[in-house]
């Protein structure tokens, strides 16, 4: 109730940031684009920028760090440009504006590419747009294209435990599963409406997580499309950006609602909820690599830096510290199910804008189940009654690939 976890504040965008990635190989480093093309490099236990390049005209679409060497960062633009870029040799206190930094590859499309994903342990990656087409960094044209159709993919994803398989979310509201080693996509399903983003679990090569304009964030098994596994709730706007935790049991999302959640993979309750004064609608979340701090990047042209876990103490703790951190733990656990217990752990102070809608949300909702329920109960002899609602695989329209 009274823990503080906000760290601190990576400044010095102009406008809105639109994407954050981490460096695979380097725990310290993330880089982060924004509306004008710019992207930054930083180094976040420091909070101090490292470096800035100007990639773009336009909005950075866009940007991705290769996972085999971490020296190459891909970006695309609004400019209808595919850039390819070293990583930039600096040091951890100093600043380097890099102005007149040049990309080692530039390759002008015909489409705007609205995303990029590297392939696991490889330097090839995927770039979504108009269709889907897989690259390698020393080539300046794609060695394989997917026609998807008339509709643009907004969003790309490759699994990071298996290295063929990605997947895609359309314009027409469907989400695709591909293989790199196939021709065509291996299934397709639309879904009520559109998914903004898509998250990998890294410890389940069958698990993924959708972020959708309904308000909710679905996890599906790749191996059955019929329904989802999870319907994550809580939020109160079109949720725009997730990402998982390396430890896979937990994934952070960030909503149009100006509020960051992060969720177990396991509940369809959020456990946390992050917020500001100044903060607005968020379009990037990302975990770091230890799983201990969680970064957002708004519209207000902030990164943020919280703590994954709220109220835990970091730095070295001595053996009596430790003993009463794990003992009060313990006790929590225990007596986690009594209703004062459970009021005073699960009590979060929410913007009231939030609040309001969320309880306009849960009055829509009851709402909608005493209709049902007054259907049925009143259905004439021998006629069938109502069936109740799977909400798991209500949103799913269809699954097939015609």
């Amino acid at each position: 109730m009274f823990a503080k976890p906000f760290v601190g504040a990576l400044e010095g965008h102009n406008e809105a940031v639109t994407c954050i990635t981490k460096h695979p190989n380097y725990l310290g480093y993330i880089v982060t684009g924004a509306r004008d093309g710019e992207f930054k490099l930083w180094h976040v236990s420091t909070l101090k920028c490292l470096a800035t390049i100007q990639a773009h005209e336009g909005l950075l679409t866009g940007m991705s760090i290769d996972g085999k060497s971490g020296k190459s960062i891909v970006t695309t633009g609004y400019d209808k440009q595919l850039k390819v870029w070293d990583w930039p040799n600096v040091q951890k206190h100093t600043f380097h504006p890099l102005k007149d930094a040049e990309p080692i590859m530039s390759v002008a499309l015909d489409y705007v590419p609205q995303g990029v994903s590297h392939i696991y342990d490889s330097t090839d990656f995927v770039v979504c747009g108009d269709g889907i087409s897989l690259w390698k960094q020393e080539r300046d044209t794609p060695y394989h294209i997917y026609d998807l159709g008339v509709n643009s993919v907004f969003h790309v994803k490759c699994n990071p435990v298996e290295p063929s398989i990605f997947a895609g979310t359309s314009s027409d509201r469907s989400i695709f599963l591909l293989d790199s080693r196939q021709q065509v996509p291996i299934t397709r399903f639309v879904m009520k409406l559109r998914n903004n983003a898509i998250a990998w679990n890294p410890m389940e090569a069958f698990t993924f997580t959708t972020a959708n304009e309904d308000y909710n964030l679905y996890t599906f098994d790749i191996r059955y499309f019929d329904k989802a596994l999870n319907v994550h709730t809580d939020h109160t706007a079109a949720v725009m950006a997730v990402d998982y935790s390396p430890t896979g049991k937990e994934f952070v999302s960030g909503s149009y609602d100006r509020t960051v959640r992060i969720f177990n993979v396991e509940s369809s309750r959020s456990r946390e909820i992050y917020h500001g004064k100044r903060m607005q609608q968020v379009y990037s979340v990302c975990y770091t690599m230890d799983s201990k701090y969680v970064l957002s990047g708004s519209n207000e042209m902030n990164v943020r830096v919280w703590k994954s876990n709220a109220s835990e103490q970091y730095g070295a703790l001595s053996k009596r510290e430790q003993r009463s951190k794990d003992y009060n733990k313990a006790l929590l656990n225990q007596y986690k199910h009594h209703p004062e217990i459970r009021k005073i752990a699960n009590h979060r102070n929410i913007p009231k804008d939030v609040y309001n809608a969320a309880k306009e949300h849960k009055i829509i909702r009851q709402s909608q189940k005493r209709k049902a329920d007054n259907r049925r109960a009143n259905t004439k002899k021998g006629d069938k009654p109502e069936a109740y609602v799977n909400v798991r695989s209500d949103n799913i329209i269809s699954n097939d690939l015609e």
